[in-house]
């Protein structure tokens, strides 16, 4: 297409938005706003066709228009975003926990791309592909300064349509290539639930993609008929939420049918909807305990908030993130949507739980926290106060611990990765979760590949000092204390092997972790997980003291007396 035929279909094109908005928009909007909006629309398709005619260079309307509109949707809340058709594939996958392709994650490393995670029983696990295998060739293409993203997008693909992947594994000369056939692949929304002991069951729900709730409702059940389950424990940690309706229908497996679990309020009246339990409760009696931390957001601060209100649960951990806001796709068409944010929530006691205000922005653009002074007081179902105004807070709050520098290094920098692939080729078989013991010979062999590795690290101790230095210097204070910081600095220099050895039982843990996924996967590594599990330590203490839970919860003890026994 040419320069003055591709300048018409841009100008025709804007052209027509005006003319159905001008059509249309009219009776929707004031005089002075419609004006206003007509008007800036023109300017802006007049700049497009301008800069398209006389711009010294070739420009490309597609890419200048998409640039224009995330600039535009920046000034208002993150989750207002524009979701171009190239895109929808992980949009979908964001809302349905489904996509075409082989069953693994995978990320940068180096100049390749390699498998971070194998998802049991999909094709790649079946094909025999491992975590740690470096993709080299996809249908005998290299691979080679590819991104993430391209690679991924070379991974999916339709259903029963064939992949060949190239990849080379840790102590293996020659490159593995395997021959895959692509499958549709779900992502479980609940990859783990069990008993932590007789009494006590738990699920660990991380998303609510679509029949988020089928799964729920399945481990709630097979734990209370099968291992009669006593008390449960619902792990909402690092759960970013999704669909609204699958939050309502978690919730109503444990409170009365009819009951409202959050209602939503919008500028338009079709977003002003209140949602109530659609189903008689599996259980409203048993103990429930609900853990959450700054990543539970959206529909997992709808499920705690939920239970808290109405006094169902006693919720532990840290503060939630804060999203009280509710977003609908909404189309463009030619694929395009706009994912664009309709409402806020409000749970039972009527708080919401928004934590930023993005509709009062600073002067430089940022947003802030609502402030104390906004901050409302609510009550629950049995007349505990809750506020508003930033997240959920814990009725126990837990302290999740802090990891060493050292630790948070090593983790950050794939080195328990690296490792655990090490010795996942050396082992062919090892004990299943709860059995496998990372032993005093393998913490040994684990320093010497650290040794290796030329692993070296700061810790925040030294940093601080550093800047203690600065500071020191510019008040000139630096020739009084300078013997006394030359001293601290050596004693706090970091020194690898014996700050390895200080650290030996939380990297010990860590690597326990990674180790066991690679034998029993995700499912392995969360069982593995639990055994140093600061949160459900303290959920386990308190489900298991009667006398506590009912005043946390200001109900009578005979209420909270499982009924499956």
């Amino acid at each position: 297409m040419n320069l003055q035929k591709l300048n018409k279909k841009v100008k025709y094109g804007i052209s027509g938005v005006l003319i159905l908005f001008v059509s249309f928009g009219i009776l929707s909007f004031n005089e002075s706003r419609d004006f206003k909006l007509v008007k800036n629309i023109e300017v802006f398709s007049n700049l497009l066709r301008e800069i398209n005619y006389f711009y010294v260079d070739d420009t490309d309307p597609e890419k200048m228009i998409k640039t224009g509109i995330d600039a535009m949707l920046k000034t208002l809340d993150p989750y207002t975003v524009f979701i171009p058709e190239s895109e929808l594939d992980n949009f979908n996958f964001m809302t349905t926990g489904h996509y075409g392709g082989v069953g693994s994650l995978i990320r940068k490393s180096g100049d390749y791309i390699v498998i971070s995670e194998i998802y049991e029983g999909f094709p790649a696990d079946e094909a025999g592909l491992k975590a740690g295998d470096l993709i080299v060739e996809i249908d005998g293409k290299s691979t080679k300064g590819l991104s993430t993203t391209q690679v991924s997008e070379l991974m999916k693909g339709e259903p029963n349509s064939e992949i060949k992947i190239s990849v080379q594994r840790y102590n293996h000369e020659k490159y593995i290539t395997k021959a895959i056939i692509r499958k549709e692949i779900s992502i479980p929304s609940v990859p783990y639930y069990g008993m932590l002991n007789k009494e006590t069951g738990y699920i660990r729900l991380t998303g609510f993609t679509k029949d988020a709730n089928k799964e729920v409702r399945s481990a709630l059940l097979d734990l209370k008929k099968n291992y009669h389950a006593g008390s449960i424990i619902l792990d909402l940690r690092g759960n970013p939420g999704g669909l609204l309706y699958e939050a309502v229908k978690i919730a109503s497996l444990f409170v009365d049918k009819g009951q409202e679990i959050v209602s939503t309020r919008g500028k338009v009246k079709e977003y002003y909807q209140s949602y109530k339990a659609p189903d008689q409760p599996i259980d409203k009696n048993t103990p429930l305990a609900v853990i959450v931390d700054r990543g539970s957001a959206s529909a997992s601060e709808i499920v705690a908030g939920a239970f808290q209100d109405l006094d169902r649960a006693v919720i532990l951990g840290e503060r939630t993130y804060g999203k009280g806001l509710v977003q609908t796709t909404r189309p463009l068409g030619y694929n395009n949507q706009l994912k664009v944010t309709t409402a806020k929530y409000y749970i039972p006691s009527g708080r919401c739980i928004q934590a930023l205000d993005y509709s009062h922005r600073n002067k430089d653009g940022s947003v802030g926290h609502i402030p104390d002074s906004l901050i409302s007081e609510f009550k629950t179902h049995n007349g505990r106060t809750v506020y508003d105004g930033g997240g959920i807070a814990p009725d126990i709050k837990v302290s999740p611990g802090d990891a060493s520098s050292l630790t948070i290094q090593l983790y950050t920098r794939f080195i328990f990765f690296d490792y655990a692939t090490k010795y996942a080729s050396l082992h062919d078989t090892i004990p299943p979760a709860g059995e496998f013991i990372f032993s005093d010979e393998d913490f040994k062999d684990f320093k010497a590949f650290v040794k290796e590795k030329d692993f070296q690290y700061e810790n925040r101790s030294s940093i601080v000092l550093q800047d203690l230095v600065k500071q020191v210097k510019k008040d000139k204070k630096y020739e009084l204390a300078s013997v006394d910081l030359e001293d601290l600095k050596d004693k706090l220099a970091p020194d690898v092997d014996q700050d390895l050895d200080k650290n030996k039982k939380e990297i010990s843990e860590f690597l326990t972790t990674e180790i066991i996924g690679r034998y029993y996967y995700q499912k392995g590594s969360i069982k593995s997980s639990l055994q140093w599990d600061n949160d459900v330590e303290n959920a386990l203490k308190i489900l298991s003291d009667q006398k506590q839970y009912s005043a946390i919860l200001h109900v009578p003890e005979q209420k909270v007396v499982a009924v499956n026994k």
